[in-house]
C-alpha cells in the first residue's frame, strides 16, 4: 500500500537575538514535515505493522531528508538532529512510533548528513494544531549540550483524526550564548569514568 501523503510543509526559525544579546552565529532551525493518511485507520487492531512500515517508512525518510538538505545547503551543514510523529486520534501511538522508529525511516537521514549519535526522537497523539516537538542532539556527540535543541512547532489542520504528521528537524549552530558547559565536565567533577557515564 502506497503512502498517501496530503501534504508537506518547511517551518525556518532563526534566532539573531538571545536573552538580549546579539547571537555570535544565528541559531537556525529547521523542520521538514509531511502529513500522511495512517495507514492502519479504521482496520481495527492491526497485529503485523510490517507491510506498511516497509511501504511507508523509506518514501518519507527519502522525501524530509531531502527537504531538510535542500533548506540547509548540505549534510555537512546540519549540526543536530532529531524526528517526531504525531498521530491523529483516530490512530495509536505504536502507529506513529512505526513510521519514525525505523532504519528504513532514519536511516535516509543518518547516512546524508554523516551522523554517528542516534536520532532523538518524540512520538505523540493529538488533534489538529498539535504541538510537533521535534527535539535534537549534535549529529556525532551526545554529551554536546550546546546542541540539546527543541523545535516546535504545529500544523492548523493536522493531524485529522486518520493521519499522522512525521517530521525531521535539524539545527545550524548551537543555542546562542550557551555556558551549561557538557556532560563531559559534569561526569568529570563526579568522579565518573566517560566511558562508564552511569558509574555501573
Amino acid at each position: 500500500m502506497a503512502i498517501e501523503i496530503r501534504k508537506t510543509l518547511l517551518h525556518v526559525e532563526r534566532t539573531l537575538i538571545e536573552g538580549g544579546r546579539a547571537a555570535e552565529v544565528p541559531l537556525t532551525l529547521i523542520a521538514a514535515i509531511a502529513v500522511v493518511k495512517n495507514p492502519w485507520a479504521g482496520r481495527g487492531f492491526v497485529e503485523d505493522l510490517k507491510p506498511e512500515i516497509h511501504a511507508a517508512a523509506p518514501v518519507l525518510g527519502a522525501l524530509l531528508t531531502r527537504m531538510i538538505l535542500e533548506t540547509a545547503g548540505s549534510g555537512e551543514a546540519v549540526e543536530a538532529y532529531g524526528k517526531s510523529a504525531v498521530v491523529g486520534l483516530s490512530g495509536e501511538i505504536e502507529h506513529a512510533s512505526a513510521l519514525i522508529h525505523t532504519l528504513r525511516f532514519g536511516n535516509h537521514y543518518r547516512q546524508a548528513v554523516g551522523a554517528k549519535s542516534y536520532l532523538a526522537f518524540c512520538n505523540t497523539r493529538g488533534p489538529a494544531n498539535a504541538p510537533v516537538m521535534i527535539p535534537l542532539m549534535d549529529k556525532n556527540d551526545e554529551g554536546r549540550r550546546s546542541h540539546y535543541l527543541t523545535i516546535q512547532c504545529a500544523v492548523p489542520d493536522a493531524p485529522a483524526a486518520d493521519e499522522i504528521v512525521v517530521a525531521l528537524g535539524a539545527s545550524i549552530g548551537g543555542r546562542p550564548h550557551h555556558r551549561i558547559g557538557d556532560r563531559y565536565q559534569d561526569l568529570k567533577d563526579l568522579g565518573h569514568d566517560v566511558s562508564n557515564p552511569a558509574a555501573v
